[in-house]
């Protein structure tokens, strides 16, 4: 694994935003990442970590467009602007815009108050489809993101064309109720700040937290900027949540994706996953901890591409 190479949390230039109004009334906001070079292809949509926003999907992005280049995307015209949210059609093949959302209680999307449930989560994903003009999407989801991805899986099992899980769950523990309530009370009590060496040791190697700074910090700045009661729902929602049930109901292509020194959800977690999910492969990626798509970008593009391209 490189670490000297100097890399960026979001992209480096200004992204277009879109604006998605769910089925009970909140706002999410959209970051599109990258454009359709395929009109009539499917969206990729990635969904973030907990505390994060969707601009951590920018270098994945970036990587995944070049890993899915060919001649035929290349001369094919993209599609842009008002016309983003009406793009996507019935194609599997690979060529979709690449959006990433803000979940709700994120970014700049609403923050309702509130019980959160990942069964609402997945609704949004289900909204954000449907504004997209998508009956099937391709979705890749890192922690959080990944725990929210695998409740999709689960009860719109018809709506996807393939299924990406990085450094993600579908259950914490037994203890997941206890332990996330300690967060959550952390939080509330003393701020998003005090949590963060606590969170920049599971995020990052040491390695990759001496070479690149920026990044690091650039992460740190996002958590920190959270609200505060939403971050509190939302780790309530982490502790007792349990997809592990619905896994078998999609048989699609699914990559499972892991970092070698994860310990927030180790490789264990990952292996549950994976053998729950009948069409799973696994791959643990080696050196890196929490936040594989930040330390490794390229190597979990190749990932999501070669699950994309094993899409009915």
């Amino acid at each position: 694994m490189s670490v000297s190479i100097s890399r960026r949390y979001g992209p480096v230039a200004p992204v277009q935003t879109l604006t998605v109004t769910t089925t009970d009334a909140q706002r999410l906001t959209l970051r599109v990442l990258r454009e359709a070079t395929d009109p009539t292809a499917l969206p990729v949509v990635f969904v973030h970590a907990l505390a994060m926003n969707g601009d951590m999907w920018a270098g994945v992005a970036d990587a995944l467009a070049e890993a899915l280049a060919s001649p035929a995307s290349a001369s094919a015209s993209a599609a842009s602007g008002s016309d983003a949210l009406t793009r996507a059609s019935s194609s599997s093949a690979p060529g979709g815009v690449m959006i990433a959302m803000d979940c709700r209680g994120h970014g700049v999307s609403d923050a309702p108050a509130g019980t959160y449930t990942t069964d609402r989560f997945a609704q949004d994903i289900a909204d954000v489809a449907t504004a997209l003009g998508a009956e099937r999407l391709h979705l890749v989801g890192c922690s959080m993101g990944g725990t929210v991805a695998l409740a999709f899986a689960g009860t719109y099992p018809e709506r996807l064309a393939s299924l990406t899980v990085i450094d993600a769950t579908a259950w914490y523990g037994a203890d997941a109720p206890k332990n996330w309530e300690g967060r959550a009370q952390a939080a509330l009590k003393d701020g998003m700040g005090s949590l963060v060496e606590f969170q920049r040791a599971r995020w990052f190697s040491p390695e990759f937290l001496a070479a690149n700074n920026d990044l690091v910090e650039q992460a740190v700045d996002v958590f920190t900027a959270n609200r505060v009661a939403a971050y509190a729902s939302t780790c309530r929602m982490l502790g007792v949540a349990d997809e592990r049930a619905g896994l078998e109901r999609y048989d699609g292509p699914a990559a499972v994706v892991v970092g070698e020194h994860d310990y927030a959800t180790p490789v264990t977690m990952a292996e549950d996953v994976a053998a729950r999910l009948p069409a799973a492969t696994l791959t643990v990626i080696a050196d890196t901890r929490h936040y594989t798509p930040l330390e490794a970008p390229q190597q979990v593009a190749a990932c999501i591409a070669e699950v994309m391209r094993r899409a009915r």
